[in-house]
């Protein structure tokens, strides 16, 4: 639901501000971690936007990692944009946002993904004033660990827990339909929380409600990395993992609308394409055998209610 068409266009400047800090604190973090260093790059786009690449590629611990940030300003919304919101066509926008990818080396350390707007259209040409927040958090093991899966879910539903009992549950089930492979049948991952268009209660409220589930990710995330980056793997679970990355692409070409609104709208196209892990296999027709650990995965990969099948 968007902003009602007398609301004036919002300041967006303490969003920026805050998802600067978060990007900065998150690169921090896995520096520390990994040992590596994170590529910087600050890039000047039309309109006095501004894209901030971070990207780390061949470290220790994390193969492929970008966090980046991107303030993008158009006088002409995308078609990704308005596909669903026709009346906002022909207007200007602005879109500020982190959005960020982690692909660890070892396969029992799973890969993350997050991103976190706002955007907000300007009403010229007489049409409506719109503006909302989306984003969230989800999670895509190779190998399933039950207390990986209810630690994430946890840190979730504690994030959204100040804003009413039905955020997590609704965000947690909008994640499970979003990241839905209809060709495959499967989830990308074991999910987390995912909103869009998100204005119900007003400005201050829906950004609080993003910087909680924001402040959580490192939170969520980190633990899980470290108690599984150094366990020792073999070349066929590596071969497994790269397979299953093949997965991870297909969403992100086929179905992922942040992938088309930053084509669309003539971002950079190095840093959409940064969310694309390093080295992918795919098999022609190739099913894991009944009983095996990598068969186990497709067990994970259905919408499941984790933490009610725990009795919390």
């Amino acid at each position: 639901m968007s902003a009602p068409a007398s609301s004036p266009a919002p300041d967006l400047s303490p969003v920026r501000a805050w998802l600067l800090s978060l990007q900065e604190r998150i690169v921090s973090a896995v520096e520390e971690l990994d040992g590596g260093t994170f590529l910087v790059q600050d890039i000047e786009r039309p309109h006095g936007g501004l894209s901030r690449p971070r990207v780390l590629d061949g470290g220790r611990v994390i193969e492929r990692g970008a966090v980046q940030f991107s303030h993008s300003i158009g006088v002409d919304l995308p078609a990704a944009a308005t596909v669903r919101r026709p009346e906002l066509a022909g207007q200007g926008y602005q879109a500020v946002s982190v959005s960020l990818i982690l692909h660890p080396t070892n396969p029992f350390a799973p890969t993350t993904h997050a991103n976190f707007r706002v955007f907000s259209t300007d009403g010229k040409g007489g049409g409506p004033v719109a503006w909302w927040f989306g984003g969230g958090f989800d999670l895509t093991p190779v190998y399933p660990f039950l207390d990986d899966a209810l630690h994430w879910h946890r840190t979730a539903r504690a994030a959204c827990a100040p804003f009413g009992d039905e955020v997590y549950p609704r965000m947690k089930d909008a994640c499970d339909a979003y990241f839905w492979l209809p060709h495959r049948q499967e989830t990308r991952g074991i999910g987390g929380v995912f909103f869009d268009d998100m204005s119900e209660g007003g400005f201050d409220r829906a950004f609080a409600l993003t910087k909680s589930i924001g402040e959580a990710f490192l939170p969520a995330y980190l633990p899980i990395l470290t108690r599984r980056m150094n366990t020792p793997y073999t070349p066929a679970q590596r071969d497994f993992q790269l397979y299953r990355r093949g997965r991870y692409v297909e969403f992100n070409l086929a179905y992922d609308r942040g992938t088309r609104f930053g084509l669309q709208s003539g971002a950079r196209t190095e840093s959409i394409l940064a969310s694309i892990p390093p080295v992918v296999h795919w098999r022609y027709d190739w099913h894991p055998e009944e009983g095996t650990p990598e068969h186990d995965l497709l067990a994970f990969l259905q919408p499941r209610d984790w933490l009610g099948e725990a009795g919390e």
